[in-house]
């Protein structure tokens, strides 16, 4: 019998590099994504091949994860890893996996690996909360790919809910899915069940999704730099006020006050300074968000996103030339509610919410004017719409 996984791309319009600080995020699952289909292997041998990148896998699931081998089927070690730190793994699966967009930006990894995560439970009967597919997958990003990330990408994918947002905290753990405009939630609390029940009414926005043409590793990037930053930030506020230090592991922005980051921002280095007000400063973007979107004041959310990606770019210090140009062009355009760089905004896209009636315009007004400004991506800047979709599943 063939299994078929269905593993969505995400988008994040508030909340952006908080969640590594424990901070708050909102996120919807999209309708592209990853698609894996396979057969259950008795053997406990794993082979992959794979549409979109060249080369087969092939390893066995009962094997100790070797190191990483800086190849696509690194995800699927990674899976297997994370997995086998908490179960016995005795049976393997031949499958074939694919992506339908070929853009950065939104936690294609994530995406990879919570379907094989799902794959290698189904394989052995392993059962699996939403929110633990979750943990294990960014265990496995963290620890066996090796980018320092939070919960955001993978809770987007698994949890998220069709025309709904989710809203994570990062340190409890706790989320919601809500409902545009006040309507009734489906799911709530920590590390709820799936969902069945019938889905909301359709929005009034579609997200197009700007890819630069400039592809990026997040491994490879500043982001584990940044994320190293926010930690000396915290490390430098317990200092200047006596505080007892945590271990580097155990620090977050999330356990200090905002008051003593006014207190010490003036002592320390600018760069973490700015780091800090960030991840304050977004906080409170998303608090706002949240009850934004819960009364359908989409404007407001629009707006809200808008600033997120200011202070991605001025606090944050992320962005490339290409991502800020796209930004500004979008942020120009009559249609457009607000919108910011897509994942940690190192090369990669640009998301917007847009109202469907300005999709045409948008699209050829912001083509025409990025590639007057880079030429040199008219073969690879592509544009894309999609919609909040539900999360991974079984289809």
């Amino acid at each position: 019998m063939q299994y078929h996984i269905f593993s969505p791309y995400r988008v994040c319009p508030l909340g952006a590099h908080v969640d590594h600080q424990h901070g708050l995020v909102t996120g919807f699952a999209i309708n592209k994504g990853v698609d894996l289909w396979f057969d259950i292997s008795d053997n406990g041998h794993v082979h992959l091949e794979s549409k979109t990148f060249e080369g087969i896998v092939d390893f066995e699931i009962d094997a100790p994860s070797q190191v990483r081998e800086r190849h696509w089927g690194d995800y699927a070690r990674g899976a297997k890893y994370a997995l086998r730190k908490r179960f016995e793994l005795k049976r393997g699966i031949t499958g074939v996996i694919q992506g339908s967009l070929p853009v950065g930006g939104l936690s294609s990894s994530a995406a990879v690996l919570i379907a094989y995560v799902m794959a290698f439970a189904k394989a052995n009967d392993i059962t699996l909360q939403p929110f633990e597919v979750v943990k294990i997958a960014s265990e496995a990003e963290r620890e066996y790919i090796g980018l320092n990330n939070g919960l955001l990408d993978q809770a987007c994918i698994a949890l998220s809910k069709k025309n709904q947002l989710l809203f994570l905290d990062c340190d409890s753990n706790e989320y919601r899915v809500i409902p545009f405009g006040g309507q009734r939630s489906n799911v709530e609390g920590q590390k709820s069940a799936l969902d069945l029940s019938p889905q909301s009414s359709d929005l009034p926005f579609e997200i197009g999704i700007f890819f630069s043409g400039l592809t990026r590793s997040l491994v490879n990037s500043d982001y584990n730099l940044r994320v190293y930053e926010c930690k000396t930030a915290a490390w430098n506020m317990l200092a200047y006020t006596d505080q007892p230090l945590k271990t580097f592991d155990k620090t977050f922005l999330r356990d200090i006050p905002k008051a003593t980051f006014e207190k010490t921002r003036i002592a320390m280095p600018a760069r973490f300074a700015r780091r800090a007000e960030h991840f304050y400063s977004e906080y409170r973007r998303v608090r706002q968000g949240v009850t934004a979107w819960e009364t359908g004041n989409l404007k407001l959310f629009g707006k809200l996103s808008f600033d997120s990606c200011e202070s991605s770019i001025h606090n944050y210090e992320c962005g490339s030339p290409e991502l800020i140009a796209i930004y500004d062009i979008m942020r120009s355009l009559p249609g457009v509610y607000g919108g910011r760089f897509s994942g940690a905004g190192f090369k990669g896209a640009c998301i917007a919410l847009v109202d469907p009636a300005h999709k045409e315009n948008i699209e050829k007004v912001l083509t025409e004017r990025y590639l007057a400004q880079f030429p040199e991506y008219e073969k690879t800047f592509q544009v894309f719409w999609v919609k909040p979709d539900d999360g991974a599943r079984f289809v």
